[in-house]
């Protein structure tokens, strides 16, 4: 597959200055906000149409990218580790701005949590630099996790991070640009793709939600439970319909029963 990918890619070329912003809230209130954006070749489009679906529970597909922090082989970087990729329209746009610099303060809270952060941006490794520092003014805080240069969409298109309205206009014309959406992967220490997100280019990630969802994956992957809508760590968790009520006991102690389907524990 990576074959194809490179292949498909390889007409990529320098975006032309004539090329103005689409939508307006990716408009950038200084210079720089195109910076390492390339034009997305209708090669690499096509694509799309050709790779697998990724599904919960396959593998996330490997790579190696330039990133911040050097050179970075995916799933080495990754190790035994749980992980959190996610993706930006580009660098120096309003909402990625915020979402990296509330990212950046929470790395804390990942790293307790086991937790490797890999941020994804269209744009080349001076842009991402140089909006770095903005991010760590703005927001009064230190990025230290590393950010992909993805200027040629490979791994956009690799993990499918494009709406489908930019592929139609990529299609209609070549010289448009594809951005990226915002885009969630959790990814556990066997490579698996246990949660995505995907949210649109206009509508900023909830922070709160990305780490309530990995304290109830690695929850229910500890204890073997499930967890209900609005959980939180410390509140009580669902018995699976396939665990009896007496085995739900033997392991767990009290079991709360509201219906012979619906068994409450805590753990």
């Amino acid at each position: 597959m990576s074959s194809i990918l490179s292949r498909s890619l390889r007409t990529c070329t320098t975006l032309p200055r004539s090329i103005a912003p689409r939508p307006s809230f990716l408009a950038a209130p200084r210079l720089g906000q195109w910076q390492g954006l390339r034009q997305a070749s209708p090669v690499g489009v096509r694509f799309l149409s050709e790779q697998p679906r990724l599904r919960l529970g396959s593998i996330a597909p490997n790579f190696t990218a330039q990133t911040t922090h050097g050179e970075m082989n995916f799933h080495d970087h990754i190790g035994n580790s749980w992980a959190i990729l996610f993706s930006h329209p580009a660098d120096f746009t309003p909402v990625c701005t915020t979402e990296l610099g509330a990212f950046a303060k929470l790395k804390d809270e990942f790293d307790a949590r086991g937790v490797k952060m890999i941020g994804l941006s269209a744009n080349d490794l001076t842009s991402h630099s140089t909006w770095i520092n903005d991010i760590n003014d703005i927001a009064n805080t230190q990025v230290q996790f590393p950010i992909i240069a993805d200027a040629e969409r490979k791994i956009a298109y690799l993990y499918d991070m494009l709406s489908e309205e930019d592929v139609k206009r990529v299609q209609t014309n070549p010289k448009e640009i594809a951005f990226t959406i915002r885009s969630v992967f959790i990814i556990d220490p066997a490579k698996k793709i246990r949660l995505t997100m995907l949210y649109p280019a206009s509508t900023g990630r909830n922070t709160a939600e990305v780490l309530r969802v990995i304290d109830a994956l690695q929850s229910a992957d500890r204890n073997g439970v499930a967890t209900p809508v609005d959980w939180s760590v410390g509140e009580d968790v669902i018995v699976p319909p396939s665990v009896g009520v007496e085995d739900a006991r033997k392991k767990f102690g009290d079991v709360r029963v509201v219906r012979d389907y619906l068994r409450y524990v805590k753990v």
